[in-house]
């Protein structure tokens, strides 16, 4: 069983950065890939970006391409999506997810984080 837990997100004007961030405690950590997903209302849930389980590749989606940047942190069980240059249209519940082998696919996910609100102002 692999818990996820996401602090931050929040409310910032268009333009701006913010970084979320999505602790795995445990020890398999290190051993799954990550992923980062959003769900706007009316909407489905859509790819952001995600990450190998060593760090060594990342993909992303190409709406966030150039602004967004995932990242981890193996020895802190933490893996951040780093978002600049904000639109209104990045509005959305961010869910954290962990993969055996990094995916851009939802139904590959077998764990899930609860999801944190990020509201862009214009």
């Amino acid at each position: 069983q692999v818990q996820l837990v996401e602090p931050g997100g929040g409310l910032v004007q268009a333009g701006g950065p913010l970084r979320l961030s999505c602790l795995a405690p445990g020890r398999t950590f290190s051993r799954n890939g990550m992923g980062w997903f959003r769900q706007a209302p009316g909407k489905e849930r859509e790819f952001v970006a995600a990450i190998s389980s060593s760090g060594g590749s990342t993909y992303y989606a190409d709406s966030v391409k150039g602004r967004f940047t995932i990242s981890r942190d193996n020895a802190k069980n933490t893996v951040y999506l780093q978002m600049n240059s904000l639109k209104p249209e990045d509005t959305a519940v961010y869910y954290c997810a962990a993969v055996p082998r990094a995916s851009v696919y939802s139904n590959e996910y077998a764990y899930w984080g609860q999801g944190t609100q990020v509201t862009v102002s214009s």
